[in-house]
């Protein structure tokens, strides 16, 4: 499933397409994905001129003057595609619908944004805009980990007397939004810190090299595109990158990256995932 870093990355690809303009026309093609889209869709969507895409952990937001706001959830295998329009040397025609592309949006300017899913897990919905951070999907939510509520600080308070293994708090998405499978691996490795660690034993000091990792490994995978594995794909067809820089993730019996570790990276099941780490130079707090 995408995680932050992907979800960013199509914000980013998405916005110069749709902010400001107006979506002109609105093809629904089935009643649902993971859930019954809302009542009349299309009609609400067709006309409103969307004056802000954002992003709540792994939602996009996009912000429409009829003071409604469209929640999108890309789910395991749903991708935004633009077409008919340039985004950075991309160009793709428009092109006939697919079996899978299930919304499809003609927007004010020539574009065309088609969200195709083939296992259906995504999600769509309309909210007022005023009343958003009460929606079910977003008000569980803890703070974004770029954000200025998210410090070393506040992890150690949520980490603070739980025998849970920390990894599995950081991928609570009620203590931090937007984390996934792949980035706890990642950050967990740049801290130094095991998977398998207790979070009680994740003192101030821990808690704060791991606050900082999970900035600087979001930020890396942002600016890289993210990771394209399975369907994931940026807005613009175009696979990520950040993969081809895991220190651990995915890479079990590798060298460690860790220049002088000399371990070797180790796969561990948690929760049903695979956790992978150096058991060499992350200690167990």
């Amino acid at each position: 499933m995408p995680e932050l870093p992907e979800v960013e990355t199509v914000r980013r690809g998405l916005a110069p397409v749709l902010e400001g303009n107006r979506i002109l026309r609105a093809d629904v093609r089935r009643p649902d994905l993971r859930w019954p889209f809302p009542p009349r869709m299309a009609e609400r969507l067709e006309g409103a001129r969307v004056e802000r895409l954002g992003r709540r952990s792994k939602y996009l937001l996009a912000d429409l003057d009829s003071r409604e706001t469209l929640i999108v959830h890309l789910g395991m295998s749903g991708r935004w595609l633009v077409s008919g329009v340039r985004l950075g040397v991309f160009h793709h025609a428009l092109a006939a619908p697919e079996k899978h592309d299930h919304v499809i949006l003609d927007i004010e300017g020539g574009g065309r944004l088609t969200f195709n899913d083939a296992r259906r897990f995504g999600a769509m919905d309309l909210w007022p805009t005023q009343d958003l951070e009460a929606h079910r999907l977003l008000a569980v939510l803890g703070p974004e980990p770029l954000g200025n509520a998210f410090d070393g600080r506040y992890l150690a308070e949520r980490l603070a007397g739980r025998k849970t293994p920390v990894k599995a708090v950081l991928l609570d998405q009620r203590v931090v939004a937007g984390l996934g499978n792949i980035y706890v691996c990642e950050a967990l490795w740049r801290a130094g810190i095991s998977p398998l660690a207790p979070a009680r034993d994740v003192d101030a000091a821990a808690a704060e090299r791991l606050a900082v990792a999970i900035r600087l490994v979001l930020e890396a995978a942002i600016a890289a595109g993210g990771s394209s594995l399975r369907d994931y794909r940026q807005a613009d067809g175009e696979l990520g990158y950040f993969q081809h820089s895991f220190a651990v993730y995915g890479r079990e019996g590798a060298a460690c990256a860790r220049p002088g570790c000399g371990g070797l990276v180790a796969r561990a099941v948690q929760g049903g995932r695979s956790s992978y780490f150096c058991p060499r130079c992350q200690r167990r707090a």
